[in-house]
């Protein structure tokens, strides 16, 4: 999977676990604790690779399997959620008020959009765009 539909992936699920909070202070009974564990999971399922392993594999050739298949996946997550973070985080520290954080992230799906269908994901090279040019 590219990197940017991962990105696209984890705002979907910062925006709806947003959703999902503002839901439950507005019930005041909560709502459902495991919604968004249904999607992180479909997540992990479509950006996990799937490994085959032989039966007679040892341990250390499995555990070097496994961390060369898994760690480009995990690598990919955890750079996607530290890119929305540094964007929420940015606007926060700015003290902009007027702007939310769906519209942060809103317009951090519109950038990985643009990446996406732009090609490579290299970005434009201007420097103007911050970390997301690594996508």
């Amino acid at each position: 999977m590219e990197q940017s539909e991962v990105l696209k992936r984890v705002i979907g699920i910062l925006t709806e676990a947003g959703e999902m909070q503002r839901q439950a202070e507005q019930e005041a009974g909560g709502g459902d604790a495991d919604a968004g564990g249904s999607i992180v999971t479909t997540l992990l399922n479509e950006t996990m690779p799937h490994i085959a392993i032989s039966a007679d594999a040892s341990v250390e050739e499995v555990a070097l399997l496994v961390g060369r298949e898994v760690g480009g996946a995990v690598e990919q997550l955890v750079g996607a959620f530290t890119l929305a973070f540094i964007a929420l985080a940015q606007v926060h520290d700015s003290g902009e008020q007027e702007v939310t954080s769906a519209d942060v992230l809103q317009d951090l799906a519109l950038r990985a959009e643009e990446l996406s269908a732009g090609g490579d994901g290299d970005g434009d090279g201007d420097g103007e765009n911050g970390p997301e040019e690594s996508l």
